[in-house]
């Protein structure tokens, strides 16, 4: 058997753009994209604290130093500027393993940088 784990959190980013004519996915800072251990094209899942919302997408890294939280495309919908999120991404496997695991969990400042 194996289950979905948490692997990755990013707690409480603030939205700073929502792009709708964008072809689709979500744009983080790379330093909160490297503190988090996600990668490029990875799935997604975003909760929007300000609205019960929760889609998932994929990851696209943004400039480093800056912040940046994006949602492109259709998710643009979801979010206004300045909303805030909770990012998480899942890995699977064996519940042996999960216990074992440590997910890489990132508390970002007011302005999504790192402490």
């Amino acid at each position: 058997m194996q289950i979905h784990v948490v692997k990755s959190k990013i707690h409480r980013v603030k939205v700073t753009g929502a792009d709708l004519n964008y072809i689709g996915s979500i744009t983080i800072d790379e330093d909160l994209m490297d503190a988090a251990n996600i990668v490029e094209g990875e799935k997604i899942q975003i909760v929007n604290n300000n609205n019960g919302e929760r889609l998932e997408t994929y990851v696209i890294p943004g400039p480093r130093k800056s912040g940046e939280i994006t949602l492109n495309g259709a998710a643009a919908r979801k979010v206004a500027v300045g909303d805030i999120l909770i990012l998480i991404t899942y890995a699977i496997m064996t519940p042996e393993e999960a216990k074992a695991f440590s997910p890489s969990l990132v508390f970002p400042n007011e302005n999504n940088l790192l402490k």
